[in-house]
């Protein structure tokens, strides 16, 4: 199984992972890695998230308040965000047309 991020998933993280750089060198590399982590349970373990809305699931990340937003297409898991919990959920909903 592949994975596909989100031109928009990938923004976020790059902005998340320049904040927590930051905030201390090292951080946002830690941070990267795991939201890797989370979506590589996604890539082994599909059903690993819980529901989060009626085609997406969710994986929390490690030690940082971030959720990875994802839905499996085929053999493709497409990460729709990498969503700072703190924010108004649902905010990446449009993404999935």
């Amino acid at each position: 199984m592949k994975f596909f991020l989100h031109d928009a998933a990938e923004t976020e993280l790059d902005q998340a992972v320049a904040y927590y750089e930051s905030c201390k060198q090292g951080l946002g590399i830690e941070l990267a890695e795991e939201v890797y982590r989370a979506v590589s349970l996604a890539i082994a373990f599909p059903e690993a998230g819980g529901p989060c809305s009626m085609n997406t699931r969710r994986l929390l990340v490690r030690r940082f308040p971030f959720g990875v937003i994802y839905r499996v297409k085929g053999q493709m898991v497409q990460v729709v965000a990498v969503s700072d919990l703190r924010r108004r959920p649902g905010y990446w909903c449009d993404r999935l047309m």
